[in-house]
Parts: structure tokens; sequence; C-alpha cells
């Protein structure tokens, strides 16, 4: 996602995003470094608040604002500006007006993926700290664990995959629980794996009797494996086994036999490749680009009950997603992530994930920049067809108001005040259409759509 100049010159709050330590493009392109410490929210704030009335005296003209902070340098201009403003007001007002959080101290569940990047680097990179947090990310074996451990109060906020709150609001899966998703974390980062066994099925025909992993039940790599093998005439459920597994087991039951494949997310598709035990059949951007895949999300309760925690965790979340997607942050990055309390893999298969320059098990160095990319939007029409595929494959029974639900547990209105908060382009709407392996999604007709398959759930 690009990055929007800022606007107007006297928006403190779009300043906050500005000065010592921004990572955005504007920023980057100048002369200040970014500090190895992260700036807390006070001085963040104190930053944008010079930073406004600088931009106010000089307007958008960017030559002479550096010329004069060359000129008379950063101290000599904060004491000019506290000798002609009530500064010290005007920051205890801003400060006043975000919010203090009422919880600093959180939980934060990850399973160990790439796709849970920016959670996790908001840790060690600093994020968290910057809005006034002091998050603990938890590694969680899988995503039934996160789910049970988020239902039951042990983390106030959790890596989900897209689904999952959907799932869990209905109550599809596990009780009904009203759960928000106000951010996307990630999008592609999925990957069609096959054993080395197999190297002479790269038809989906030939996979009739197969055995194929996926990490959860309410996860797109269910959807998109379903989808996938039926569009080339397997029926999911008669045709092939699906079993769940949770990611950081995928490479070792592939190892075993137990499975012939998997569609998991990284880096346990490359990792395979790293064992040498499998290749990469097939990227899921090349079946659906731009496809959702995890999340932040949280219960609706934590939201209601502790608003200016979630709104800095929030604004954690979207800051850090931000500057991962930038590709020039990806190796720094995944060497921040690659540790055993995170990810625990090799740092060369991480930046493989992250960089899109892979190894793909069959003799090819392959470069596909945005193999993983990080979008914090959540389109309600994305949300809307992970319903239509949820009642396509059985795991919703009854009538359902696809755009209602959507809406509701997708918060694109959060995400979007935070990321025009922070200096970034929003969409103009929350619904566009989607394009599924040649087949166009129309948000506006999700019956018609699921009515459209020849295979389906009887």
């Amino acid at each position: 996602m690009t990055v929007k100049s800022l606007g107007n010159p006297y928006d403190i709050k779009s300043d906050l995003r500005h000065g010592a330590g921004c990572h955005c493009q504007s920023c980057s392109n100048t002369e200040a470094a970014i500090p190895d410490a992260p700036m807390s929210t006070e001085d963040m704030v104190g930053r944008a608040v010079e930073s406004a009335i600088v931009r106010s005296t000089f307007g958008q003209n960017e030559l002479s604002r550096r010329q004069f902070l060359g000129t008379v340098g950063g101290g000599t201009l904060a004491a000019i500006l506290g000798s002609m403003l009530p500064i010290e007001q005007i920051k205890a007002a801003v400060l006043e007006n975000l919010g203090t959080p009422e919880k600093r101290d959180l939980n934060i569940g990850f399973v160990p993926i790439t796709c849970a990047t920016p959670i996790i680097m908001a840790q060690p990179m600093g994020f968290y700290e910057r809005y006034g947090l002091n998050a603990k990310v938890i590694k969680t074996a899988g995503w039934a664990v996160a789910r049970d451990k988020s239902l039951n109060g042990e983390y106030d906020a959790s890596h989900m995959l897209t689904p999952m709150p959907l799932a869990m609001s209905l109550g599809a899966g596990s009780s009904a629980e009203p759960y928000i998703m106000p951010a996307v974390e990630n999008i592609n980062g999925q990957a069609i794996v096959l054993s080395n066994e197999h190297l002479d099925k790269r038809d989906p025909k030939q996979w009739k009797g197969f055995t194929f992993g996926v990490p959860f039940e309410y996860s797109m790599h269910n959807f998109l494996l379903r989808y996938y093998v039926a569009e080339h005439g397997l029926d999911p459920d008669k045709d092939i086994q699906i079993r769940v597994v949770p990611p950081p087991e995928m490479v070792a039951n592939l190892r075993a036999g137990n499975l012939d494949g998997y569609l998991s997310p990284d880096p346990f598709n490359q990792r395979a490749v790293w064992e040498k035990i499998g290749f990469i059949h097939m990227l899921t951007k090349d079946i659906w680009e731009g496809h959702p895949c995890c999340a932040f999300a949280c219960s609706a309760k934590f939201a209601q009950e502790m608003p200016n925690t979630y709104g800095a965790l929030l604004r954690s979340i979207i800051d850090a997603t931000q500057y991962a997607s930038n590709p020039a942050n990806r190796k720094e990055i995944a060497e921040a992530i690659s540790p055993a309390n995170y990810l625990n893999q090799p740092v060369p298969v991480v930046e493989q994930v992250l960089t899109g320059r892979y190894a793909d098990g069959l003799g090819n160095v392959i470069n596909v920049p945005d193999r993983i990319d990080f979008d914090p939007f959540p389109w309600h029409s994305m949300g809307v067809w992970i319903l239509t595929q949820m009642k396509r494959w059985g795991y919703i029974k009854n009538d359902i108001d696809y755009s209602t639900v959507a809406e509701q547990v997708y918060l694109a209105s959060d995400a979007g005040k935070i990321m025009a908060e922070l200096g970034y382009d929003v969409p103009a709407s929350t619904y566009k259409s989607h394009t599924i392996m040649g087949k166009t999604f129309d948000p506006s007709k999700p019956e018609e759509y699921l009515n459209s398959f020849a295979i389906k759930s009887s």
C-alpha cells in the first residue's frame, strides 16, 4: 500500500506519524536516521506538535523548512516555540484526545507463521511501546488453542485467521461470542506444497485419494484448497482427505508420509523445500491475487470496555503492518522475527518468504516480491466471500445476511480511521469485486455466486 502525502499541514494527528523514528516513505527519504529505541507516545506527541507548528509557518515549502531547521537546530527551535506558544498545554491536550490506555500490560497470542509478522515484529521493533503499551506476544501451538485462550480471556487479543472472527461470532465450531476484526495482517502468503514423491503428479486431477493438511477448518487455507480442487473436478469431501494439522507440524507429517501435501502458511512451505522433502506446487496468490489470510482480532467486549487500549493496540498493529508493506524493510524484519521465541526458523527461510526470492524445490529460483504482502484494510467484500464458502461446504447451515455479518465483524471504519490518522491511503469503499481462478465474485450477489458452483456440500 502506498503512503500518501501529509495533506493538511496543520493536522497534528497526521504529524504523529512523522519526524524522528518515522518509517513512512516520505520520512525515509530524509536525512533523519531511525533511532535504535522507539519514541514514547509523549515524545511522538511533542514531535508532532512541533512539526505541525513548523509546517503551519512554512506551509508546503519543504526546502525553506529544511533550511530553517538546518540553520537553527532542533534545540533552538524548541526554545523558540516554547517562548511563543504554550507547547506543554498543547501536548497535554493532544494526549488527552488520544486517551491513556486503560490497561498497558497485554497478552497477545500468535501462531508462529510469517502471516503474523506485524503482531510479532511489533514487540522486538518497539511498535507496542511507541503507543504506550507493554504487550507480550505469546507463541501458540495452533488455531484451536488461540481461539480457546481468546474466548476464556487468557489473551487480550490475538492473531487469527480471517474466517475465525466470523465463525466465532456465528457460533460455528465454538460457543457464539461477538468478535471483531479491525485489521488484516497479511494478504497472499500461502502455498500448496506436495511431497517430492509426487513430482510426477502436477495435475490436480491426479490427486484423487491424496491426504492434505490445512491449519484449521475456519481458514483461508481450507477454503482455497477446497476451491482449487473443486475447480479441477474433485470433491474435497469425497475425493481427497483434508486433515487439520498445526502449522509447526506440517513438515514433520510430510516427511513421515502422513500427508501427500498441504496448503499451509509460510514459512512451512519454504521449510519443506529447505528440508528437501517437498516442492511448491502453487502460490495461493495465483489462485486469488491479494486474498486475505491472517488478521488481528479481539472480543467486542474488550474494545468496548477498554477503548483507549484497543485504539493504541490497533495503531500499533496498523503501523507495524504498513512498515512491513515496504519491501525494503523485509530483511530487517526477517532478522527480528526468526529467533526461537518467535518463529524459530533459519533466517534464510524467512527471508525467502518475505522478500519473494525463493527456491521452489524444482530446481528454480523464483522472484515474486508480493509472495506475501501486508495490507491492514478489512474489506467487507472479502468477509462476504468467506461466508459464501462457509455455507458452500456446510460450516453454516442457516440462511444469513452476508453483508450485515461481515460489517459487524470486519471493522473497516476503525481501520480506515487509524490509517487516515497515520497518514495512509484509505479505500473509498469497503466493497469491491474479486477474481478467484478467473471467476468474478460480486459481493452484492452472494447467493447467486454460491449457486453457481457444481461441487458443494450436499
